[in-house]
């Protein structure tokens, strides 16, 4: 588990039933998801796909707040390619919605796994 995850599960602990509680869920499922195309060796295509399906259709249960719902559908489209730049950009554009919508905790927590994404990506070009 990466220490994104585990900071994100620990808000999650912390946090009470609601929307903030959905939104740090969904940002600990996206973090899984985009950290998986980052492991050395990275996830296949195909189960990658398949991670995204289930991401979507978990995602699409949950009650969100607007702008971290909008950041969500962004992230996804990123997620589609198993890329790690298509990782970095995906967690960066999640940054501002985590804050709004889930706390500064969160939203550095979600910055820090964008930079570690980010020197990924630089690192395999």
């Amino acid at each position: 588990m990466t220490p994104t995850e585990t900071r994100l599960l620990d808000l999650l602990s912390q946090a009470v039933r609601g929307p903030r509680r959905e939104g740090l869920f969904a940002l600990w499922l996206v973090c899984r998801v985009a950290e998986g195309v980052l492991l050395e060796p990275p996830v296949g295509d195909r189960p990658h796909r398949r991670r995204v399906l289930a991401l979507e259709q978990r995602l699409s249960s949950l009650t969100l707040p607007s702008p971290l719902r909008r950041a969500l559908a962004s992230a996804l489209t990123e997620l589609r390619e198993p890329r790690a730049t298509a990782a970095a950009t995906a967690l960066a554009q999640l940054v501002a919605p985590a804050r709004e919508s889930a706390g500064p905790e969160a939203a550095q927590a979600v910055a820090e796994a964008a930079a570690r994404a980010k020197t990924i990506a630089a690192d395999r070009l």
